[in-house]
């Protein structure tokens, strides 16, 4: 995907943009070729790619959620800023959390938010520590393929506000759905909405999984990461 393909894509999407919203994209762009040469940040180098792969996939959440009337943002696992660096730049009415445990990622961001003149909240922590003081805290928790559902849905839900949103964006995710079923329902979660598509060109099938919380999350809900990934949670527990 071609920047004249990209903007075509998202005027499909009926996301606003001006040109300084896609001089920053080349800004981003540009700036994560070049720090990928000495820091792993991702393994898609090209421009097409970063293009279709990063940007444009990181704005198909319009598919599933009016950002417009978004408030406050937190992307967990949020990596080299995606989706959440992407939704900044197009949303910037939205205060946006950048949440990754990788220093040298969140050390990325921190000069990217600069280059672009933008201002979001870069944390560097691990999600299960940063969620002890920040319990239902935020309208919209995303995710961008960073861990199996079940485990990103107990990492990610106590975060939420009660009647908010956790949005996952996922290749085939139908397996995990079934597997996250009982931890997502214990957690006050209800499975919203599912999109379901293919990338522009086919390249790649995309799920964005909207899961909204019915109640809030109480201090004593949280387990250790271990136990989040070693004993899942079980109705019949319960």
């Amino acid at each position: 995907m071609n920047k004249e393909e990209f903007i075509k894509s998202i005027e499909k999407l009926a996301i606003n943009y001006n040109d300084n919203m896609l001089e920053k994209l080349e800004i981003y762009k540009e700036f994560l070729k070049e720090y990928n040469t000495h820091t792993n940040l991702t393994a898609i180098k090209d421009d097409e790619g970063i293009y279709l792969k990063h940007f444009y996939d990181s704005l198909t959440i319009v598919k599933a959620i009016d950002l417009n009337k978004v408030d406050n943002l937190i992307d967990i696992g949020t990596g080299a800023g995606f989706p959440g660096m992407v939704i900044k730049i197009f949303f910037p009415h939205i205060n946006v959390y950048l949440l990754d445990s990788n220093h040298k990622k969140t050390t990325f961001l921190n000069e990217l938010q600069t280059k672009l003149n933008l201002n979001c909240e870069i944390i560097n922590e691990r999600i299960e520590d940063y969620a002890k003081n920040n319990l239902n805290k935020f309208d919209v928790v995303t995710s961008r393929a960073v861990a199996n559902l079940r485990v990103l849905s107990e990492l990610a839900l106590p975060l939420v506000k009660e009647e908010g949103y956790f949005i996952a964006l996922k290749g085939n995710v139908e397996e995990e759905i079934e597997e996250a079923k009982d931890t997502i329902a214990i957690l006050g979660g209800t499975i919203y909405k599912q999109e379901t598509f293919y990338l522009y060109r086919n390249e790649g099938l995309r799920n964005i999984l909207v899961i909204q919380k019915k109640k809030k999350t109480l201090s004593e809900n949280l387990r250790p990461y271990d136990k989040i990934v070693k004993k899942p949670l079980k109705k019949s527990n319960f």
